[in-house]
């Protein structure tokens, strides 16, 4: 046990470095932030401390407060960073689908895609069935509308939300797609999340009905297959 948690540790600490450069480089002020959340933290409660005979308590108090405040603060600013570097990549929306782990949610990225790149990736939860593109607006909503169409005659009265992420009106930026999923309405037994999954599986999606090996999504620069 001792051997694995040591092996682990430097993981660990390399994960945490790595994810700190690749703030630093979108969140200039990172460090002095949160280095300035722990100081003045640690600094209240010892000064609270003092002001009540107490140094010692509060100040043990106030370091594990301080340590606590400051990887939340950093935790936030990392995820902004992260997303602020993932906003307008192919894929983003499918790799923030994939860490959505609460509720039950089963994600397929990439069931539908045109010549331009636009892309429709799919999740399936208690809320029903959502589907998300990204891309061009105008093309999206019509990726949307035929996959939608496509999926009708199997999914039922099940639920069918359609999400286009973006920055405009009536879209959800990539940063809250994942609030989003969330907060919607839980509507299906566990039972029926199971059977919706399997229905779909059984219709199956773009990569595995296209004649590709199954991957990433190709970049923009890739062109599409032709149809045979």
């Amino acid at each position: 046990m001792a051997r694995k948690e040591t092996s682990e540790n430097p993981g660990r600490l390399k994960q945490i470095a790595q994810t700190y450069k690749m703030t630093k480089k979108v969140d200039s002020k990172v460090g002095l932030v949160v280095a300035a959340v722990g100081i003045v933290t640690f600094g209240v409660l010892l000064a609270i401390g003092f002001w009540l005979d107490h140094p010692v308590y509060l100040g043990i108090l106030g370091f594990l407060l301080a340590f606590l405040a400051m990887a939340i603060v950093f935790g936030r600013r990392a995820e902004r960073a992260a997303f602020g570097q993932m906003e307008g990549q192919p894929g983003a929306a499918a790799a923030v689908l994939e860490n959505i782990r609460r509720g039950g949610w089963t994600t397929t990225p990439a069931v539908a895609m045109n010549r331009s790149q636009d892309v429709v990736h799919r999740a399936v939860g208690k809320a029903g069935i959502v589907l998300v593109g990204e891309g061009n607006p105008n093309r999206v909503k019509a990726l949307l509308a035929a996959e939608k169409k496509r999926m009708s005659r199997i999914v039922g009265d099940v639920p069918v939300h359609d999400i286009v992420v973006g920055e405009g009106e009536g879209q959800v930026s990539l940063k809250k797609l994942h609030t989003t999923l969330l907060k919607l309405p839980r509507v299906l037994p566990g039972a029926k999340v199971t059977a919706v999954n399997d229905r779909l599986r059984a219709l199956g999606d773009l990569m595995s009905n296209m004649p590709i090996p199954k991957g990433p999504i190709p970049g923009k620069g890739m062109r599409m297959p032709k149809g045979r």
